[in-house]
């Protein structure tokens, strides 16, 4: 039986939130064109709007960021199901330990340890520890 084809807004979705230069965040980023944009996306207040998918239950604060299908095959392959079996989060470790420096199978080994070792205590530290990269725009372009 033939494979019914990925719906247009999926494949949107891919191509709007895929990476322009692979494993790593380009500071010069063509989509996001003006100073008011840079400084929304260097302080994440462009994340705000997740908040409503938290509250709705479909994620968490804490916990992997959403991953497009391609970036879940290449970085992520047999391993990609343990990954899965949680929410995606607002935040995680990797955003904690560089954010936009952390290349992209780093900020892979970074989720799955957090999947595998996640507890209360360590949910509340990358939330505390969330706070101060926001704030100051470390480690984000």
């Amino acid at each position: 039986m033939d494979q019914e084809p990925e719906p247009r807004e999926q494949r949107l979705v891919e191509y709007i939130i895929a990476e322009p230069s692979g494993d790593s965040k380009d500071p010069c980023d063509r989509r996001v064109s003006s100073r008011f944009a840079r400084f929304m996306r260097r302080h994440s207040i462009d994340e705000l709007p997740q908040l409503w998918h938290v509250a709705r239950g479909e994620m968490s604060l804490v916990g992997p960021r959403p991953l497009t299908r391609t970036e879940v095959k290449e970085y992520y392959g047999a391993r990609a199901n343990e990954l899965l079996s949680v929410k995606p989060g607002i935040t995680g470790i990797w955003q904690t330990r560089g954010r936009s420096k952390v290349k992209f199978p780093e900020r892979a080994a970074m989720d799955l340890e957090m999947v595998r070792r996640l507890t209360a205590k360590t949910y509340f530290v990358i939330l505390l520890r969330t706070l101060p990269a926001v704030f100051c725009g470390r480690g984000a372009w």
